[in-house]
């Protein structure tokens, strides 16, 4: 079955930057974390989920990359950043990314964007992400998304 055009932008990235990756499509929703570690058979923490948001006073487009059962501290993330970040909304996702919320990638995106890595993905042999649509996501390992993306790893988890 071909992928959607979304899914098929994901897999033409990943092959074109010489990554072996195969995005998969799901009957089922994988738009959530539940969704997909369901649709997948792991567990919800192997769900790498790309949370973006909004620096308050620059507006520069910043994505937290975090396990499927963690909340952003977006403190820390402010504090790292030296401003503010809030939640960004789904235009602004869509134009930074070129994805809408639900199935934004951790590579591929529009414009360059800030990225930080949860730190507690880092023990998973195998993680999950989204690949451009609610039904699709591509497994790969800790080393290979912070290779990928130029994430920073730290710690982003809400206590």
């Amino acid at each position: 079955m071909p992928l959607s055009p979304s899914a098929q932008r994901v897999q033409d990235y990943l092959k074109n930057h010489g990554y072996a990756h195969t995005v998969v499509e799901h009957e089922q929703s994988t738009r959530s974390s539940a969704e997909a570690a369901a649709a997948i058979g792991c567990t919800v923490a192997q769900i790498a989920k790309s949370l973006v948001f909004c620096t308050r006073q620059s507006k520069k487009p910043v994505m937290v990359i975090a396990s499927g059962v963690n909340r952003v501290n977006t403190r820390s993330i402010a504090e790292k950043l030296g401003e503010p970040v809030d939640r960004a909304d789904p235009d602004f996702v869509h134009t930074v990314t070129g994805y809408a919320i639900g199935g934004v990638p951790p590579v591929g995106h529009s414009q360059p964007v800030t990225i930080f890595i949860d730190e507690d993905l880092i023990q998973y042999s195998a993680i999950w992400a989204a690949a451009g649509a609610p039904t699709a996501v591509f497994a790969l390992t800790p080393t290979e998304l912070i290779a990928m993306t130029g994430g920073t790893v730290m710690k982003t988890k809400e206590e």
